[in-house]
């Protein structure tokens, strides 16, 4: 293993970090962005909807260019410009600005997110060891850092302008940094292709079956993970009686031990293999929210929500790594993860609706436990991600 793989494995994971850091900054600050700017709850709901749709887009347009650039150059570009915009949404002065702000921040997320996933993949094939669970767990802690951070300043009374903009200068000094030790562009740079079957080319490349079905998988982990993001406090305190601190604690329960399953998924995937560990992952979470749904009790349900994250930390970082290794072998893994990331975030717009629309009708409970029957078809499609091991496998003996 060389010198500059060990190197990379690091400012890759900093990468994840800076990146979650810098999402919850803007999460975080939402309430101060909305009182701020005088905004409806209608007029909020689309700016943060304006966020997702750029950052979607951008995956799309991005993954042809980080295959012909290399995934290096796209980082080192996206990682200076991420906390810009995030300081460009702090110093917006009027709401036209803001959404041209927030359209800028989703945009370079989305260029940021396709190019540190195929980054991550282009380290665990020259290492021959997985670290996509570590990149992942990464971007949790910075973004509870961020969080934290974000709280403890507006509580303070420091405004958007002023903590973004010191966030922005430490970020940027990172971001410099960390382009100095990621793996050269040629790791995973593809050749252009002929001039006549580019544009066909580009167009039909990743929209794989095998993409497709990765990509559902995707799009229900992140429909579960938003539902215990959203909801899982309305769950404790309306339906079970529960104080609003004791509420907060099933998303705290949850984070906390999908984080600590990401910090120790790689080395599980080493010793069991992706398809088992993504079965028994979707096993372990159905029974965490099987315990949720039928508890007469607030802690006990907080321990089922802890269950379940324990179980959701490793299926959306192995299916990653999934997707990434199969393009690498064909179009590019920039290419195949800007693919699967737009179906599997497609789970995040479209899920919170799915979701309060079905609470509505049929109560909150019973829309949980809807969820398990999903979960449970991610935990019968594992076998389709054999393939990820086999290119590990093969590296880690040259």
């Amino acid at each position: 293993m060389s010198e500059l793989a060990v190197r990379a494995r690091w400012a890759v994971t900093a990468v994840f970090l800076c990146n979650g850091m810098t999402i919850a900054s803007l999460q975080i600050r939402v309430p101060s962005l909305k009182i701020g700017h005088a905004m409806t709850e209608a007029q909020l709901g689309l700016v943060l909807a304006a966020f997702g749709v750029a950052a979607m887009v951008a995956m799309q347009l991005i993954g042809s260019l980080a295959t012909r650039l290399g995934s290096a150059p796209v980082i080192r570009l996206a990682t200076v410009l991420l906390p810009l915009t995030l300081l460009g949404v702090g110093l917006a002065g009027t709401v036209t600005e803001l959404v041209a702000a927030v359209v800028l921040l989703g945009g370079v997320h989305g260029m940021l997110d396709v190019a540190m996933n195929s980054h991550a993949v282009a380290v665990e094939r020259e290492r021959g060891r997985p670290i996509m669970n570590g990149c992942h767990a990464a971007w949790a802690i910075g973004a509870l850092s961020g969080s934290v951070l974000g709280g403890g300043l507006t509580q303070a009374g420091v405004s958007v302008a002023t903590h973004y903009f010191w966030l922005a200068g430490v970020l940027v000094a990172l971001a410099v940094v960390i382009g100095l030790h990621l793996l050269p562009a040629s790791v995973d740079r593809s050749p252009r292709p002929e001039r006549g079957r580019r544009t066909r080319g580009a167009l039909r490349a990743g929209w794989s079956r095998r993409v497709l079905l990765f990509g559902a998988m995707g799009a229900t982990v992140l429909t579960c993970e938003g539902a215990v993001f959203n909801w899982a406090g309305v769950f404790l305190h309306d339906h079970l009686g529960a104080a609003l601190g004791v509420a907060s604690f099933g998303y705290i329960a949850f984070t906390t031990c999908e984080t600590a399953g990401r910090l120790v998924g790689d080395r599980l995937r080493q010793r069991f293999g992706v398809p088992a560990l993504i079965r028994t992952g979707g096993i372990i979470a159905v029974a965490g929210l099987a315990v949720v749904v039928l508890s007469p009790d607030p802690w006990v349900a907080v321990a089922g929500f802890a269950v379940m994250g324990i179980g959701m930390s490793t299926p959306l970082p192995l299916i990653f790594s999934t997707v990434g290794h199969i393009g690498a072998s064909g179009a590019g893994a920039a290419v195949f993860v800007a693919r699967f990331t737009t179906l599997t975030y497609s789970g995040t717009l479209i899920g919170p609706v799915f979701i309060g629309w079905l609470a509505q009708g049929f109560g909150l409970t019973l829309t949980l436990g809807l969820l398990i029957p999903l979960l449970l078809a991610v935990a019968w499609s594992a076998k389709a991600t054999a393939v990820a091991d086999r290119p590990l496998a093969e590296l880690s003996h040259q």
